[in-house]
C-alpha cells in the first residue's frame, strides 16, 4: 500500500489514476482546482492550485498530518493548448507555462526534500507525446511538455543518489475532457485539437492502467499506448520519414488556413 498524491485528480487521466490507486488499496490525496470533489473510498480531497506555493505547502502539511509521509507524487494537472505561432497571445503562453511547467516544478520542489530525507520515493510527471514529438501549430504546448520531460530527466539523475525514482508519462491523444481547457485564439487549430481528442480510440482508463504499470515498473519514460511508441521511435530511428510526415502536416494546416481566409473574404 502506497501513500500517493495526485494533482488534477478530479477528472480525466487524474481521476482514472485515482480510481486505480484506491482500488488496489493505496491511500490517496486527490487535489484539483475545484473547492469540493467526490472521491472513492480510500481517498481524501484537497483544493490545490498548482501555481500557488501556498497551496503546495498546505498539501505538504496535509500529507504529513494525515499520512505521515508520501511514497508517490503524481504531477498530473495540466491544460491543453495549441495554435499557430502568430495566433498565440503572450498571455496564453504565460497561462500554459504557469500551469503545465511551473505547476510540475512546484510539486517537485515541495516534495523532493521529503523524499530525500526518507531515502526513497517516486516523482511521476505527466507530460505528453508532444513533449517528445513536435508537430506544427502546437508551439506553446510542445514547449511546455518538452520542459516537463526535461525537468523529469534532470531530476532523474539529481535524485538518484537519494534513492528517489522519477518517471514521465507521455501518452498520445486519448479521450478526455482536456479539450475543454483549450482557448480559441486560433479557432482553426482548436477545432483540429478537439477532434483529435474527442475521436481518439483510447480512453483515460486504458491510458491510466498502462501508465501505472510503467510507473510500478519504475520506468523513466512511460509510453502508455502504441501510437505514442510508434511516433517516438519513428522520430528516433526513421527521421527522414518523420520529417516528411511533419512537413506534410504543416502543408495541410497552411491549406486549411488559406481555405478559411478565402471563405471569410467571400
Amino acid at each position: 500500500m502506497a501513500r500517493v498524491l495526485i494533482t488534477g485528480g478530479a477528472s480525466g487521466l487524474g481521476a482514472a489514476l485515482v480510481r486505480l490507486c484506491t482500488a488496489r488499496g493505496d491511500r490517496v490525496l486527490v487535489t484539483d482546482l475545484d473547492e469540493h470533489c467526490d472521491v472513492p473510498a480510500g481517498a481524501t480531497y484537497q483544493q490545490l492550485d498548482v501555481t500557488s506555493e501556498t497551496d503546495w505547502h498546505r498539501a505538504r502539511q496535509t500529507v504529513l498530518d494525515t499520512m505521515g509521509g508520501l511514497d508517490i507524487l503524481i504531477n498530473n494537472a495540466g491544460i491543453a493548448a495549441g495554435g499557430r505561432i502568430d495566433h498565440i497571445p503572450n498571455e496564453e503562453w504565460v497561462r500554459v507555462m504557469n500551469i503545465n511547467v511551473l505547476g510540475v516544478a512546484n510539486g517537485c520542489a515541495t516534495f523532493a526534500p521529503m523524499f530525500k530525507a526518507a531515502g526513497g520515493g517516486h516523482l511521476v510527471n505527466t507530460a505528453s507525446l508532444a513533449g517528445l514529438v513536435h508537430p506544427p501549430a502546437m508551439a506553446s504546448y510542445t514547449a511546455a511538455k518538452a520542459a516537463v520531460v526535461a525537468i523529469s530527466e534532470s531530476l532523474r539523475y539529481e535524485l538518484a543518489p537519494y534513492g528517489v525514482a522519477v518517471s514521465v508519462i507521455c501518452p498520445s491523444f486519448f479521450r478526455t475532457n482536456l479539450s475543454s481547457s483549450l482557448h480559441d485564439g486560433d479557432p482553426l487549430m482548436a477545432t483540429v485539437a478537439r477532434k483529435l481528442i474527442d475521436r481518439a480510440p483510447l480512453d483515460a482508463d486504458t491510458i491510466a492502467a498502462a501508465a501505472l504499470a510503467g510507473v510500478d515498473a519504475r520506468k523513466f519514460l512511460v509510453l502508455p499506448d502504441s501510437a505514442a511508441r510508434k511516433a517516438y521511435w519513428s522520430k528516433r530511428l526513421l527521421k527522414p520519414l518523420y520529417d516528411r510526415q511533419m512537413a506534410g502536416m504543416g502543408r495541410r494546416i497552411a491549406a486549411g488556413a488559406l481555405a478559411e481566409t478565402e471563405k471569410e473574404t467571400r
